[in-house]
């Protein structure tokens, strides 16, 4: 395997309460605080939200890249991708919800490209078997 890109992001500080993260280029600097939710300032982004935005963003090229190996044309695309931080018996796990929405093809063809997403996109492969996932697909 040929690795591609390789990033850095630094965390300094409380983490997620109070921490501060920094990718090694710089494009990517921003405080951390516990959203409002679980008691904290909610003045800042979170964990959950930075996963869920780089998921978001690489299953909807996942997407792309699946209606382009089918010749498929989509009008549109979007996600709203939802992360939550559940307590358990065993301690704190994630679960997730994707609402994909596409647009110029009909919901047998939209189902099957974001089926195919799934099996594509890198973040998926990575919790597959970890986070249940449930995948909700809208025609537009």
């Amino acid at each position: 395997m040929a690795t591609l890109y390789t990033t850095v992001v630094s965390v300094n500080g409380e983490g997620r309460n109070g921490g501060r993260v920094r990718s090694d280029d710089g494009v990517l600097e921003t405080d951390l605080s516990h959203p409002k939710e679980l008691g904290g300032a909610g003045t800042a982004t979170n964990p959950e939200q930075l996963f869920a935005a780089g998921w978001g963003a690489c299953f909807l090229g996942a997407v792309r890249r699946a209606a382009g190996d089918r010749e498929v044309k989509l009008t549109s695309t979007a996600i709203d991708t939802e992360i939550s931080l559940n307590k358990g018996d065993d301690g704190f796990s994630l679960s997730a919800v994707l609402n994909v929405q596409l647009g110029g093809v009909d919901k047998d063809v939209a189902v099957e490209l974001a089926d195919a997403a799934h099996q594509l996109c890198p973040y998926s492969k990575a919790i597959q078997g970890n986070v249940p996932v449930t995948i909700n697909v809208t025609a537009v």
